[in-house]
């Protein structure tokens, strides 16, 4: 079970009415309706095989579970088309096995769908909670039964088709490939083909099969389809050799017939791997100006503290990539900080901002800190007062924007990893290499540190901050855990679900700025390993009814343990 916040009022796409000359509409609802009544056979077939679930014949929960993986593998090759242009209906089918928060009506979305079937297949009480599963089943194959009627005076045009098709390679790239929709079903390779398959039908109406795109699309779904194990499947290679190449070649093939649409605020043009894929304007402030020069010489300014003593780099040492390289930094007022200092690298590319996502903006983040009695105690007045003697003009929200501004340029994408993925095949040792595909895969990294931020933002819109309950414990003894009593999100937003509930943050440069966790509990890279591998709090035997994390172990052997560790040393900024 995660927990996601997703942003209210927000409205993704919307349908045209007009549609461009070459038959856009027909051509893509005739796939449409030859593929749904596959999908639709196969969630009749699941529904079936769970009512034949019986507890005196095991043979049966592995019907049901092959069942399941195979309408799961139908399905992909429709999600293209129902998450862009029907995300509510697609909600059904695929959304994950948590509970959905709408902030700030705090409405509730019970889970349901396929993920959702899969938690209880897998569940040790499976046979005892039949009756939710039918009920799951009943829902996916009487929505798969209806799908017809949404193509009821359907319309779309050739740049919403290729929009569509260009987020489903995404999902591909980061998600499906990954097992984030089927963790323990692990059926995300043949998912992933199934995609590239759809997306194949979608876009060589519009092409040649000779040429760059047709090329590009028959080599990845071979690539995929000789892939016989998702554990040792090599992601590395398909997205640097297979799903980037085809990305760069849709993105030129759209901009050339003017099907460019626009409709993902945080997306750019530029491929996904590379240094601009993300739009720093999308998210909380980022439309507001400021002077990051002015900002850089105010972050290092202690004038900003009631005290005259703390400044912004006290605890964000550029030298410690604006970490500080400490479990807790001292407070102002006495003993501590509460939590751990968390990096500043990246902190643009977020929706929420400090380890429980109290504030939204890096402008609303600043002013927290400057006010804060144990941060740096400031008054806004005196702080004014003190800079205008160097500042002529300056005011409060000079400074706030100022020094945000500058947060925002903290973005350098210069790690090994983002050389290899831009071309240099040399940045990358073998270990680490190895260690991508472990983090993409076994290892289930990348089901909560989404490519290419390795954060919280989940793909492919990257309109969503998730946290976490993680049951990490109040120090590094696993065998003798003792329960952390921070209540993380829980503590300002009073919802069950939020109890422990931390931001997921980047893992770039996360080799260099321990310690760890939101209270600097784990020193090093490999107390963080263990305490994964076991299966977070739950695993280490903490009673956690709300764990959102995995509890099932990994079993990592020690080199493959090492083969991580080395790849997030390669997401280290030189």
């Amino acid at each position: 079970m995660k927990i996601i916040i997703v942003l209210s009022g927000v409205c993704l796409f919307t349908v045209m009415t007009l549609a461009l000359p070459g038959g856009t509409p027909k051509r893509i609802t005739d796939y449409v309706k030859k593929t749904q009544v596959t999908f639709s056979a196969k969630a009749t077939a699941m529904q079936q095989a769970i009512a034949q679930i019986d507890v005196n014949d095991t043979v049966t929960l592995s019907r049901a579970k092959e069942a399941l993986r195979q309408c799961r593998i139908s399905y992909k090759q429709l999600a293209f088309f129902m998450e862009y242009f029907f995300a509510s209906e697609a909600y059904v089918f695929n959304s994950p096995p948590r509970y959905e928060i709408d902030e700030p009506y705090i409405e509730y979305e019970a889970p349901v769908g396929l993920q959702q079937i899969e938690s209880l297949l897998y569940d040790s009480a499976v046979y005892s909670r039949k009756k939710e599963l039918m009920a799951q089943a009943e829902v996916v194959a009487n929505t798969a039964a209806d799908l017809p009627s949404l193509l009821y005076h359907f319309s779309a045009t050739d740049g919403q088709v290729f929009e569509s098709v260009k987020l489903e390679l995404i999902r591909i790239m980061t998600l499906y490939i990954a097992g984030y929709d089927a963790p323990l079903l692990k059926s995300g390779i043949d998912e992933s083909r199934a995609a590239m398959e759809a997306v194949n039908e979608v876009v060589l109406p519009y092409t040649t099969a000779s040429d760059s795109i047709g090329y590009s699309l028959r080599k990845a779904i071979d690539y995929l389809r000789r892939a016989r194990d998702f554990d040792r499947f090599d992601r590395l290679t398909f997205l640097a050799d297979y799903a980037l190449p085809l990305e760069r070649q849709l993105s030129d093939f759209m901009h050339a017939r003017g099907f460019d649409v626009h409709s993902t605020p945080a997306l750019d043009e530029d491929e996904l791997f590379s240094k601009n894929a993300l739009r720093k304007a999308a998210f909380p402030g980022g439309g507001n100006i400021g002077d990051s020069a002015l900002g850089r010489r105010l972050f290092f300014e202690p004038a900003l503290s009631g005290n005259n003593t703390r400044s912004c780099a006290t605890c964000h040492q550029p030298d410690k990539h604006f970490t500080d390289g400490l479990v807790k930094n001292a407070a102002l007022d006495g003993g501590v900080l509460p939590r751990n200092t968390p990096g500043l690298l990246y902190a643009c590319f977020q929706y929420s901002q400090f380890w429980d996502g109290r504030v939204k903006s890096l402008e609303e983040q600043v002013l927290a800190v400057m006010h804060s009695r144990q941060e740096m105690a400031a008054d806004d007045d005196t702080v004014v007062y003190r800079l205008q003697k160097v500042y002529k003009g300056i005011t409060i929200k000079m400074v706030v924007h100022a020094l945000a501004a500058y947060v925002r340029t903290l973005t350098p994408f210069n790690s090994p990893f983002d050389h290899y993925m831009n071309g240099d095949r040399a940045a990358l040792t073998a270990l680490q290499k190895h260690g991508f595909n472990l983090f993409m895969g076994k290892a289930k990294c990348g089901t909560c540190h989404f490519a290419p931020l390795f954060n919280g933002l989940t793909p492919p819109l990257y309109n969503r901050t998730e946290f976490e309950v993680l049951g990490t414990p109040v120090n590094e003894d696993l065998l003798r855990p003792v329960a952390d009593t921070d209540q993380g999100r829980y503590s300002f937003f009073k919802i069950g679900f939020y109890k422990g509930a931390f931001k997921t943050p980047t893992l770039r440069n996360a080799a260099v700025t321990g310690p760890y966790m939101h209270h600097g509990a784990f020193g090093n890279m490999d107390e963080v390993m263990d305490f994964y591998d076991r299966g977070g709090g739950n695993g280490i035997g903490l009673p956690l009814s709300n764990q959102t994390l995995g509890t099932e172990q990994l079993h990592l052997d020690t080199t493959e343990k090492k083969a991580i560790i080395a790849f997030m040393e390669a997401l280290t900024d030189e």
